[in-house]
């Protein structure tokens, strides 16, 4: 370690990082310019991205990226709604040979499981189908306002009801056109 201090002698200043060494790079005189560029916001200018900065935003930004990860949020979800209805609902493990016998616990889990990946997959693939055709809207109009996500609403309501019909998908396309101009206007 080194030599015994003597009575009255003072400790050497070790080599640490000391608090306001830090504070003065951080806050202080000794602090460097961050280079700014007059983008965004006007009157505000942001600071410069670096290249792999710009990479990321252009993947968080692509259609591919978006309809991923609402499938992803969707299916979450989905899964979500699904187990909680399938707990609430007083018919999960209803046997309509024996009415009066009460299900298992595995029989009732069984219902809840197969009930939320039911939902699960459906809200995945209507989360996908919107996001993607919203992001092919947007960038088809090159604007970003309500109009795209009533046009998207009512692609992906219409492609969904269709299979039903020819009345069933513009019944689709109207209601979820509506439904999601009603979302945007309360989100924005």
């Amino acid at each position: 370690m080194g030599e015994p201090l003597k009575a009255g002698a003072t400790a050497p200043m070790e080599e640490s990082l000391q608090y306001s060494l830090l504070l003065e790079q951080l806050v202080g005189e000794k602090r460097g310019p961050r280079p700014l560029l007059p983008v965004g916001v006007p009157g505000f200018p942001s600071p410069q991205q670096s290249p792999e900065q710009r990479r990321m935003e252009r993947v968080m930004e692509s259609c591919g990226f978006k309809a991923t990860l609402a499938c992803v949020g969707g299916f979450v979800l989905g899964g979500a709604f699904g187990v909680f209805t399938a707990g609430i609902d007083t018919n999960v493990g209803f046997d309509p040979k024996d009415p009066y016998r009460t299900p298992t616990a595995k029989e009732v889990l069984r219902d809840m499981g197969q009930r939320g990946a039911s939902y699960a997959k459906n809200f995945a693939i209507v989360g996908a189908m919107f996001s993607c055709t919203e992001c092919l809207v947007e960038s088809y109009r090159g604007k970003s306002d309500w109009k795209n996500s009533v046009i998207s609403g009512c692609i992906t309501g219409g492609a969904i009801g269709f299979r039903a019909g020819l009345k069933a998908g513009v019944i689709g396309c109207g209601g979820f056109a509506a439904f999601s101009a009603a979302i945007d206007y309360y989100l924005r």
